[in-house]
């Protein structure tokens, strides 16, 4: 998943096929995180302090004004030593400052951090039945005969996962299953890199709900999940066609003329394309009741997060009697919950269960320290008093522009961000406490800068060699990466453009 592109090592099967060079190896989030950690440590001793009077939550435009230090050198040096543990279950006080025996409200990511291990269980055990290979399976099966209306297919099912949950890591395990079929219609490995690829990845770039981009930026924010939902639902419907375009513009050529291929035949292939995706088997009763509960569990969660009422009827509209609000707690107990219920009807019976819950929650803890380790940057700062000051040397940028160009303005400043912090989570909790601020001086919805970062890290992990994903998938698919960049930069090019467009757009109205 974008949640954690680049703090997953890619599997060691993958390694040696993979051609990125030794010396090339882009820093890990963990490190990433440190050196900012340690920088913006160090810069609190440079920038002046200062603090905004807050009204309900949001800084007042003007009403910035210098403070004094409010810690000696001692107590800067306890900040860095327990950045972490505020990141985690930090409280921030009345007096606006964070520490774990303060009282108050909650700062840290605990409830984030839990949540992130809740879905990260709930896709381990979903996946562990079977059901989710042996569905995209069966369709691959069933459509094989129509190769344009399958890639598009494909694409649009790996983009729904992008677009709920940040599919992301999960789409290497289905290149085993997509090259042979692929290659099967004439096609070649750079078409089954793309749909994979592209599927998923613009699927998060347009994420509507998904919990480890929009959920926790939204939380970061101080917003629902369900802000501006509907914008990134449009986002979602407009993308999505144009890059099954895109893919299905190479592979007409290919499929027309084989030489037109940008990637050369590996050893294999001939006889990949010979068997096809062979036999599969038959959905089991009780693989088709988990693909549903899996389905029905992420319609409830869209449901139970969506601010129905203020959608309707206006921001400050009371919400319906029926309407849940719910947050990142209800969400955890609901993931951790349909996870048993998914185990116990996959069959994986009580110790499949233990261990694949075991299992994904390891697999899913690195996006919560991440989390974790980024919050703590922002308790830093805020306990330094320097938050502050950054807004205000911002403040006459925006609030003196167009509504439309600040939309665009966030966009570009996240583009950056994104290579610098390959992890989505990493990147929207420590630059949306910075940014979302900004959207009250100019005048805009902070839901428009939760979307303008998603789009922006969506573009970026599309391409960056720091992704695990776009990395191993490369290497699984034997597809050299200028191959694919030469295949995918025009594409990106477009993907900008449209999003500063769209974002500049929301953001005027």
């Amino acid at each position: 998943m974008a949640k954690h592109a680049a703090e997953e090592p890619v599997t060691p099967s993958t390694e040696p096929e993979s051609e990125e060079p030794r010396g090339m190896r882009f820093p890990s989030a963990f490190t990433v995180l440190f050196l900012v950690t340690i920088a913006v440590w160090l810069l609190a001793f440079v920038i002046p302090t200062g603090a905004y009077r807050n009204e309900d939550g949001a800084p007042v435009p003007g009403s910035y004004e210098r403070t004094d230090d409010p810690l000696t050198f001692g107590g800067r040096l306890m900040q860095l030593f327990i950045a972490p543990v505020n990141g985690l279950y930090g409280v921030m006080n009345d007096e606006g400052f964070i520490g774990p025996y303060e009282s108050g409200e909650l700062y840290g990511a605990a409830g984030v951090f839990l949540f992130v291990l809740a879905i990260g269980i709930f896709i381990t055990i979903s996946m562990t039945t079977g059901a989710i290979d042996n569905g995209v399976a069966r369709i691959a099966q069933r459509m094989s005969h129509r190769g344009p209306v399958l890639i598009a297919v494909l694409m649009v099912l790996f983009s729904i996962g992008g677009t709920t949950e940040g599919m992301a890591e999960e789409t290497l395990g289905f290149y085993a299953l997509v090259i042979p079929l692929i290659l099967a219609l004439g096609y070649d490995r750079l078409v089954a890199t793309g749909v994979i690829m592209v599927g998923a990845g613009i699927g998060v770039l347009a994420s509507t709900v998904n919990p480890f981009a929009t959920g926790v930026a939204s939380d970061s924010a101080g917003i629902s999940i369900g802000d501006g939902i509907g914008f990134r639902l449009l986002m979602y419907v407009v993308l999505v066609p144009i890059g099954i375009w895109w893919v299905l513009r190479y592979a007409k050529r290919v499929k027309a003329d084989p030489s037109a291929s940008r990637v050369n035949s590996v050893e294999g292939d001939e006889e990949l394309r010979t068997s096809g995706l062979g036999d599969v088997a038959e959905l089991t009763a009780r693989q088709k009741l988990v693909l549903t509960i899996i389905g029905l569990t992420f319609a409830f969660m869209i449901f139970a997060i969506v601010p129905w009422a203020q959608i309707i009827d206006g921001p400050n509209a009371e919400s319906y009697a029926w309407q849940l609000d719910w947050y990142f707690p209800e969400l955890a107990a609901l993931f951790l919950a349909m996870s048993l219920v998914v185990g116990l009807i996959g069959g994986l019976g009580e110790k499949g269960l233990t261990d694949s819950l075991v299992r994904g929650a390891g697999d899913f803890i690195g996006v919560g320290l991440i989390i974790v380790l980024a919050r703590g940057v922002t308790a830093i700062m805020n306990n330094a008093e320097i938050t502050g000051t950054i807004l205000n040397s911002m403040e006459e940028l925006v609030s003196n522009t167009d509504s439309g160009v600040f939309g665009a303005v966030m966009f570009l400043i996240n583009l950056p961000l994104a290579f610098l912090v390959p992890s989505s989570s990493g990147h929207a909790a420590l630059a949306i406490p910075i940014l979302a601020p900004l959207a009250d001086f100019a005048g805009v919805s902070r839901a428009i800068v939760v979307t303008a970062y998603q789009s922006a890290s969506g573009v970026v992990n599309l391409i960056t060699p720091t992704s695990a994903v776009v990395m191993g998938g490369l290497a699984l698919a034997k597809v050299r990466y200028d191959q694919y960049l030469r295949f995918v930069l025009p594409l990106i090019g477009i993907l900008i453009v449209l999003c500063i467009v769209m974002i500049a757009a929301a953001a005027s109205f």
